[in-house]
């Protein structure tokens, strides 16, 4: 019998976007993946993910459980023109910066025997502009400790223009817009998928507000 990969969150199952018919996932090339060193085909890879890679993996996973990471937290601190922005109207996209508290968010589990080709698919999609730093952090399951790779803020990068007043934030994600769609949008899958979840995340909350806010003025 296959195991039930939704076993700990069953409310999840027909939420997420099958790894086959995930947008980010791309097979034409071979990445090295040093980070993971020996780990590749020997041990099980576990995932965290706090924004899009919650409903969207784009990875093939064994197991998905909630879990926690201490002292980050989510906050929209990238500016990008590609995906759901233009150069004319840049999109912001979520990160992981270092705050006090904690973030709920998912760990999925890459069987060993799949690590090899699903994590030259999550390399691909996380890392195609550099915009974040790779790290094996520890997280907090409710089944337990759990050492998970995590793509926390890079800010070196070109495109980190760190953490905005959420009035200025609402108003460049109601203008952006790109080929996969509205920053809003992109905004609303995170707000709807924390609450499927049951997760409480104060910013996103008060982010949409600001957004919903901001769209009434523009578009009355």
């Amino acid at each position: 019998m296959t195991p039930d990969p939704f076993a700990h969150l069953p409310n999840l199952r027909g939420t997420l976007t099958p790894a086959d018919k995930s947008e980010v996932r791309v097979t034409t090339e071979v990445l090295a993946f040093s980070l993971l060193g020996d780990l590749t085909n020997t041990q099980d890879l576990w995932v965290y993910g706090y924004g899009s890679l919650m409903w969207d993996p784009g990875f093939h996973f064994a197991e998905v459980r909630l879990a926690d990471i201490e002292g980050f937290q989510r906050r929209f601190t990238y500016k990008i023109t590609i995906g759901r922005g233009t150069p004319e109207h840049p999109a912001l996209m979520v990160a992981l910066e270092q705050r006090p508290g904690r973030c709920r968010g998912l760990a999925f589990r890459i069987a060993a025997d799949m690590v090899d080709a699903e994590s030259e698919i999550l390399w691909r999609r996380e890392m195609l502009r550099g915009g974040y730093n790779p790290a094996m952090l520890p997280v907090t399951a409710p089944q337990g400790a759990i050492t998970a790779l995590v793509f926390t803020s890079k800010h070196s990068h070109p495109d980190y223009v760190g953490e905005r007043p959420l009035p200025e934030s609402a108003a460049l994600i109601v203008r952006a817009c790109g080929p996969l769609g509205s920053n809003r949008g992109y905004l609303e899958q995170l707000a709807d998928h924390l609450t499927i979840l049951e997760i409480e995340d104060e910013y996103i909350e008060q982010l949409l507000k600001q957004v919903k806010a901001a769209s009434a003025v523009q578009f009355g």
